[in-house]
């Protein structure tokens, strides 16, 4: 699998960046088949960095209901994997540069 498919997006909420500051983590939205060890070569073919730990989770897809003038419209968001990248010491990772 390539790095470029490995890598979906990253996390960019409140709350990652408070774990960004606090313990140098950074989360992605990885692909579903991916492994640990794809999702810290990607991580640090592409940032330049050298990686510590990489944790994942397979987040459930949920069902949604909305309210519309034709009634109710029932749907399912998609399940998604994470992955929480805590970086060595000293590194760090700047996700708005390319803005």
């Amino acid at each position: 699998m390539k790095p470029s498919d490995v890598l979906i997006k990253p996390v960019v909420t409140e709350k990652v960046n408070k774990a960004t500051e606090k313990f140098n983590r950074f989360y992605f939205i990885v692909d579903k088949k991916a492994n640990k060890l794809e999702i810290k070569k990607a991580v640090e073919e592409f940032y330049g960095v050298s990686v510590a730990e990489v944790n994942t989770s397979v987040m459930p897809g949920k069902a949604k209901n909305r309210f519309t003038k034709a009634g109710f419209v029932s749907g399912k968001k998609p399940s998604y994997k994470k992955a929480v990248v805590t970086l060595a010491k000293g590194e760090s990772i700047d996700l708005y540069a390319n803005i």
